[in-house]
């Protein structure tokens, strides 16, 4: 047994577990979820589980599943609230257990349509904070100035680059091997979520510095990762992270500067030169229009800034 189903060992009968076992592989292959989410979704189950054995008072078994009531979903949902849980961990449990009571459905398990009724705390979604097209260009050259050696600058300025000028998850850049940017350096194909791919157009800016760090990148075989660590294998996302932090420091940036900034600043300037919504949709890769319209919140307060700033009239009585 792995070292992540341990903890199950403690709140529930062997055959429940085997079917917690079955599920999170139903997740991974058949859901196609992340190796991320479905480790969120196994310590949200596991949270309940622990929840369910001082609220019974014995291991758990696929019969108890079939008794619960909403009164007992909710309870659990009072226990996350006074651990102070986050509203969105709070969602993700409910989303968990719904999917996980689905499956026992599927496996002819459990019917219980008590969790199906359970409703969790609406998520408000707070506006993404991109950076101005003037630190983005700031940042890409001091990426580059403060890199420990000249190879790292290239790589850092270039990976910087690419999240900016192509809107990547930094997932997504970093699983790019070599052969995956020289095969066509006009367009990346780029496998994101759910493994659903995209087709993503490299601009001459772009593929001016991606070109220009694959003449200093220390293995360019064609099977090798892209972006590199020290150590000649693929760079860790902490490391670019904490190079992040590090940049944003020295340019007084807030904390909102992060790798993920650079895909917000990335869909905002598009939308502010006039891009069309549908188009940035695809470029990103969102799977529904209202992820991208997110955006569009940010080009309306930077219009009304812009004329605040601007036009004679904005601070007429």
């Amino acid at each position: 047994m792995t070292q992540e189903f341990k903890p199950f060992e403690m709140t529930t009968t062997p055959k429940l577990l085997e079917k917690i076992q079955a599920w999170q592989q139903y997740l991974l292959t058949e859901r196609r979820l992340s190796d991320l989410t479905g480790k969120s979704y196994l310590f949200d189950l596991k949270e309940f589980f622990d929840f369910l054995f001082q609220h019974i008072g014995h291991e758990i078994d696929i019969p108890d599943l079939k008794e619960l009531k909403i009164t007992d979903f909710r309870s659990f949902l009072t226990w996350r609230a006074d651990q102070k849980v986050a509203r969105s961990s709070m969602a993700r449990s409910v989303s968990c257990l719904k999917n996980f009571f689905k499956f026992l459905v599927r496996e002819g398990l459990v019917h219980n349509d008590a969790i199906m009724a359970v409703k969790s705390a609406r998520v408000g979604h707070g506006l993404p904070h991109p950076l101005t097209a003037e630190d983005a260009k700031k940042f890409l050259d001091l990426a580059k100035d403060m890199a420990k050696t000249s190879w790292e600058g290239y790589r850092d300025k270039a990976l910087y680059t690419l999240l900016y000028g192509c809107g990547l998850r930094i997932s997504e850049a970093l699983s790019l091997n070599v052969k995956d940017v020289i095969n066509n350096p006009q367009v990346l194909v780029i496998t994101g979520k759910g493994n659903k791919q995209r087709l993503v157009p490299v601009l001459p800016a772009v593929h001016h510095e991606l070109f220009l760090y694959l003449k200093h990148h220390p293995h360019p075989m064609p099977d090798a990762p892209f972006f590199v660590g020290t150590r000649g294998d693929r760079i860790n996302p902490g490391v670019v992270q904490r190079n992040v932090r590090f940049i944003r420091r020295a340019m007084g940036l807030p904390d909102t500067v992060t790798p993920h900034a650079f895909r917000h600043s990335f869909a905002t300037h598009l939308l502010q030169g006039g891009g069309d919504l549908r188009t940035v949709q695809e470029l990103l890769g969102h799977a529904s229009l209202s992820a991208t319209q997110r955006y569009t919140e940010i080009t309306t307060e930077h219009l009304e800034q812009v004329y605040e700033h601007a036009h004679p009239r904005a601070h007429s009585k």
